[in-house]
């Protein structure tokens, strides 16, 4: 079966994005994006890859889910399928009509979840935001969290839930030179 990893960036108080949806205060250092090029390459958007002439297919994942506000980021910038190399979906209950077809709309995240880690393939990206998964928790498998060193204070957070604890198990660190520090976890489900 596949495995559904929730891998995104933080800040250290533990927020994806501003309160208006921006994640602009994250590291831009190149030894950032040479390690995700070199270890999740297939998380990069397509124009980064095709800047930086990465091609191929991913070594982790071969789909992508995100909510609405996290796609509506791409949507804003006129791009409406940032991960064309991946099979892609966007989880909303506004959004009647997909802007890409290659993006796949859904109004049921758990159903669509079980219903893609039953097929046979690589893993599933989830690559935010935080109300999606809070909602996807019971089938989110492993975590991969890149840690900025900044404080925001207040935006959208990693995990947009009430107080319902869930442990994890770290299996892996790695610190950059610019401060960033992934951390990976198994997610002990109950």
């Amino acid at each position: 079966m596949r495995k559904l990893t929730y891998y995104v960036a933080t800040s250290l108080d533990g927020f994806i994005a501003s309160p208006t949806g921006a994640y602009d205060y994250f590291s831009t250092e190149q030894d950032y994006f040479d390690a995700i090029a070199a270890e999740y390459p297939e998380t990069l958007p397509a124009g980064y890859r095709a800047f930086k002439g990465i091609t191929g297919p991913g070594k982790h994942f071969d789909t992508v889910l995100e909510g609405r506000n996290t796609y509506q980021v791409g949507l804003d910038a006129g791009v409406t399928n940032a991960y064309p190399h991946l099979e892609h979906y966007v989880f909303s209950r506004t959004l009647t009509k997909s802007p890409d077809p290659a993006v796949n709309l859904s109004s049921t995240p758990l159903a669509t979840v079980r219903e893609l880690k039953a097929r046979d393939g690589l893993g599933i990206w989830l690559c935010g935001g935080g109300a999606l998964a809070a909602e996807l928790l019971p089938e989110i498998d492993a975590l991969i969290i890149k840690v900025n060193p900044v404080m925001v204070g207040q935006g959208i957070r990693l995990l947009d839930a009430g107080y319902a604890p869930h442990r994890l198990r770290l299996t892996g660190t790695r610190t950059l030179d610019c401060g960033v520090v992934f951390l990976s976890y198994d997610h002990l489900k109950p």
